[in-house]
């Protein structure tokens, strides 16, 4: 594609994003942005339920397991939290044909990170407290089923964009949560918060800087007259010193709000005592950084497995194809 052409696809997206049209930013940006990864089908299991019991969904109680080429060393397992603004999405969302979770599975996979790519139930269906529990118990299950898959069940990171990075951020650093569905605090090595939102739903500068209260209001207030449920939808105050290590991107091309959401996360767990770095991912937006997760040659991808084999305590060499 000529300079020119490029130039127009971009003030495309641009009015797009800026129109609020995210899946239209992904059906277009997708030929730009989107890198298939290369993963044999026998190594991708798909739907498997992690949820049986009576109240099971039978279509978002599922996960997408991802897993590499087996190894002496049983693989870490990173648990990956889809995005919707806690209202749409699924783990099979594949805009254009193109499958952007499961891309991601296959990236990390072929690098020799097993990747369960995970459904919860949406909004207004449920509330946050029952997302929350649907992420917990995916972490459980992977927890009591990955040996079999020649995965280890004390080495698993959770990640997540958008809406999902404040699951993926919750369920990380709430003490009780896992315990709640039997997984130790030590089998969780690594938090990855993906442009996350509503990490700390009460901060007043957040909406200065142009979020919209009555967007979170919406999702999160269940009623309460009062303030008090602003403090209670947030995860940032789990805050604390033996919390595992974070790593916290926003794009440099979202909102100011969402890159202030992104410090607030880091500077709590920093405060707390805690290992958490931040990254701005150049030439990004909130919809398309999603997008470069799975590619080496932009940077969250990369930082990503890095962090992960840092945290990890590894030092395997990359097994990309």
């Amino acid at each position: 594609m000529s300079r020119a052409g490029t130039l127009l696809v971009m003030t495309r997206l641009w009015l797009l994003v800026a129109s609020g049209c995210s899946d239209l930013v992904y059906r277009f940006g997708i030929p730009l942005f989107y890198e298939e990864a290369e993963l044999p089908a026998s190594q991708v299991l798909l739907d498997l339920p992690y949820r049986t019991d009576a109240g099971a969904d039978p279509v978002k109680h599922r996960l997408d397991l991802f897993l590499p080429t087996p190894a002496e060393a049983p693989a870490p397992v990173l648990v990956f939290v889809h995005g919707g603004g806690w209202r749409v999405g699924d783990k099979s969302y594949a805009p254009g044909g193109h499958d952007v979770y499961g891309n991601i599975g296959r990236y990390f996979a072929s690098r020799g990170v097993a990747t369960a790519v995970i459904g919860y139930r949406l909004m207004p269906r449920v509330r946050l407290e029952e997302q929350i529990d649907d992420v917990a118990h995916a972490v459980a299950w992977l927890h009591r089923e990955v040996a079999r898959y020649g995965l280890d069940p004390d080495r698993l990171f959770l990640a997540g964009h958008s809406a999902g990075a404040q699951l993926a951020t919750w369920v990380a650093l709430d003490p009780g949560r896992l315990a709640g569905v039997g997984v130790p605090e030590r089998s969780i090595r690594g938090l990855v918060a993906v442009s996350g939102a509503a990490y700390d739903v009460a901060d007043e500068e957040t909406y200065r800087l142009g979020g919209d209260p009555e967007y979170y209001a919406e999702r999160f207030r269940n009623g309460h007259a009062d303030d008090a449920w602003k403090s209670a939808a947030s995860p940032i105050r789990f805050a604390r010193a033996d919390a595992p290590p974070a790593l916290i991107f926003y794009a440099d091309g979202e909102s100011e709000a969402l890159k202030h959401q992104a410090r607030l996360l880091t500077d709590a767990l920093t405060r707390a005592g805690a290992s958490a770095r931040l990254v701005a991912v150049p030439a990004g937006s909130h919809e398309r950084i999603v997008l470069t997760l799975s590619r080496d040659d932009r940077v969250a991808g990369p930082a990503m497995l890095a962090f992960i084999r840092s945290a990890d305590g590894t030092s395997r060499r990359s097994r990309a194809p």
